[in-house]
């Protein structure tokens, strides 16, 4: 059968034109090993497009310059360049104002300050942190090593056999010593979309503080910090069509007034003296040194690009493309899906009996298909579903059918190569 045929008949309708994004992204038109690239990693990092690239390289070619510290015209200009990112950023999840927005370098930096911030200063031995049996190690780790300097307790929202939350369990396990509630938007390993509303809530109910772990949320689904509640949201550019090393901390105002600094050093500080130090106003006392300027200048690019493809737009097209692979996976024999949650972003894990996942990601790749296989920085996760890795594609707004209809036939052909 022709590969520009579609072997399954529910195909995406005609929406967002992937086909007219394709031609944006330089990377894709690429062959691996004799065959075209079908980039099927975007959870791991999305490819980024030519209007990032030139926006990153007009900053180190026009105007590179240390942001808010020069009077000449070069620094001026990229310090403009820079806070216009910050604004979009603000715009794009509708912070209330760009003060409280803090560039970190990612999510996982966004947790460990938020850990090392606000927890360190706030937590004591008995209280309680809550946290998904589903999360990324980052959303783990942090929270680990903040009880044993305060002893605090770390507990686990247990997860069903689809991988979605038990929300009995968790407004069960909700007390009056709950101080914060960390969960993510949407599971990198599962592709579960939790249910926000009702969790952000709930712990608001019982006084609890609310972090949410939005790095794989950010690029396929809209934000709105204010209309979800929470206190503090957190993404990273890279997964967002944007560059490496640069993120977003949001943090509600007055907390983020509340909080000492996650790190000392220049451009954090209004006055330093050997006998004190007076720290800089919001977002600035949370970014000491020299930042990563041309990552938010291209974060802020990768922004104007989402919001000009539209966020609807791309949440619709990989629903259907979503729902398109898994229709196609679950007809494969032996193949077992991990993470059936019914409402799931654009992520398809799977296993295939007798096979490890190392194997059917090597043998893909032959194929010119990228794919992620391993436990995807989510252990807790591949130990509750009894496996020690998984195979996953993960759909990005530039993905095709015709590239679902070369993973399945991959597949197929990873079947055969162990018959």
């Amino acid at each position: 059968m022709s590969a520009e045929r579609s072997i399954h008949r529910t195909r995406p309708r005609p929406g967002l034109d992937a086909e007219r994004v394709r031609a944006d992204f330089p990377l894709l038109a690429q062959q691996v090993h004799g065959m075209p690239l079908a980039y099927l990693d975007n959870a791991a990092t999305t490819q980024k497009p030519r209007q990032v690239i030139e926006e990153i390289e007009r900053y180190y070619r026009e105007y590179n310059a240390n942001i808010h510290r020069g009077v000449h015209t070069l620094s001026m200009r990229a310090t403009e360049a820079y806070e216009r990112a910050r604004s979009r950023a603000a715009q794009f999840i509708n912070a209330t104002s760009a003060q409280e927005i803090v560039f970190v370098r990612g999510t996982t930096e966004a947790i460990n300050l938020v850990a090392q911030s606000w927890g360190r200063s706030r937590l004591q031995a008995g209280d309680e942190i809550l946290i998904s049996a589903m999360e990324h190690h980052s959303n783990i780790v942090p929270w680990q090593i903040l009880c044993g300097q305060t002893g605090a307790r770390l507990r686990v929202i247990p997860i069903n056999d689809a991988g979605e939350l038990i929300i009995e369990e968790y407004e069960r396990m909700l007390g009056e010593r709950t101080r914060l509630v960390a969960v993510g938007h949407i599971s990198n390993a599962l592709g579960t979309i939790n249910p926000l509303d009702r969790i952000i809530e709930l712990a608001r109910q019982r006084g609890a503080r609310t972090l949410i772990d939005g790095a794989q949320a950010a690029a396929h689904t809209r934000v709105d910090v204010q209309a979800l509640g929470c206190d503090f949201y957190a993404f990273s550019g890279h997964k967002l069509y944007g560059p490496t090393g640069i993120g977003v901390l949001y943090g509600r105002e007055a907390l983020l007034e509340e909080m000492p600094p996650y790190q000392g050093g220049g451009d954090m500080i209004k006055v330093v003296t050997f006998e004190r130090t007076e720290y800089n106003d919001l977002p600035y006392k949370f970014e000491a040194g020299t930042p990563h300027i041309a990552g938010g200048i291209g974060l802020g690019a990768a922004i104007d690009y989402v919001e000009r493809l539209g966020l609807d737009e791309i949440a619709a097209y990989e629903q259907e493309l979503l729902a398109y692979a898994t229709e196609a996976a679950r007809a494969i024999k032996g193949l077992r899906l991990i993470g059936t949650a019914a409402h799931k972003g654009a992520i398809l894990s799977f296993v295939l009996e007798g096979i490890h996942p190392h194997d059917i990601g090597t043998i893909l790749d032959h194929q010119g298909i990228a794919i992620r296989s391993g436990h995807h920085c989510a252990m807790p996760v591949m130990e509750r579903f009894g496996v020690p890795a998984t195979a996953r594609a993960s759909f990005a707004a530039y993905n095709t059918p015709v590239e679902v209809d070369r993973l399945i036939r991959g597949v197929e052909a990873v079947k055969k190569v162990f018959s």
